[in-house]
């Protein structure tokens, strides 16, 4: 396990030099927020973490439902059981293992490790939707790697929490760009072509620093995400301006 301070961010990398899986702890004034919940063996690297910081846990907020954002999520509510569990209202449906399609969402199957149902017994306390606040963090929409996904933005710095909207390990990337050296997070990705326009929609939000689910932070990533997206756009064939 791996920790690192950016501002009020901390990343809990797991695995960073072989298959690096991302959790974040946001400092707030007196607690601290949960962003992803990693894999299920990552439970008391998290606490150790949130020791060392010195604040409590009181929120675990969820990017998305692929078992590698949500492993410790069991363990982690039985240790926290006053922790408040949030997650986007469409990808609670993925984390309750309900894998059907939503009315008007492009006609491609759900990718990636989503949980059997059952799998997981925490139930989430908010379902969030685009805009809603947890914190100094605000839900964005992000959706394409899952159907559901979401980023978090902190209002006080503009960091931005991505998910897996973008990769950094092998290489950065728009979700659904294969990349040699970690191809993992394309193999997963539900829509190539609701990905980018998440991006983009990322991108115009002009982040200080981002953080995703695999690999380093990255400070002042704007020209990274410009190339990209533009990475993105050719290869799968988009015009960015149609989207």
């Amino acid at each position: 396990m791996k920790i690192t301070q950016i501002g009020q961010v901390y990343q809990v990398a797991f695995m960073p030099n072989v298959f690096p899986v991302n959790c974040y702890l946001v400092e707030e004034e007196e607690e601290l927020t949960l962003v992803d919940a990693a894999m299920p063996f990552s439970v008391k690297g998290i606490l150790e973490a949130a020791s060392k910081i010195g604040k409590p846990i009181t929120r675990i907020v969820l990017t998305h439902a692929h078992g590698d954002h949500i492993g410790a999520l069991d363990g982690l509510k039985k240790a926290l059981p006053q922790a408040i569990v949030h997650i986007s209202r469409r990808d609670g449906k993925l984390l309750a293992g309900n894998q059907e399609l939503e009315a008007g969402e492009p006609n491609q199957p759900i990718k990636g490790a989503v949980p059997k149902p059952g799998a997981i017994q925490t139930k989430p306390d908010v379902y969030l939707e685009d805009g809603d606040r947890v914190g100094s963090l605000q839900a964005v929409a992000a959706p394409g790697h899952t159907p559901g996904m979401m980023a978090f933005l902190d209002i006080r710095s503009r960091a931005l929490i991505a998910g897996d909207a973008f990769q950094v390990r092998g290489g950065f990337a728009v979700s659904g760009v294969v990349k040699f050296w970690f191809p993992f997070p394309a193999m997963a990705t539900w829509s190539k072509e609701v990905s980018l326009a998440s991006a983009v929609k990322l991108r115009a939000l002009k982040p200080s620093l981002i953080a995703v689910g695999h690999g380093q932070m990255i400070v002042q990533p704007q020209a990274l995400l410009d190339k990209a997206v533009d990475e993105a756009s050719k290869n799968f064939q988009i015009e960015i301006a149609s989207i």
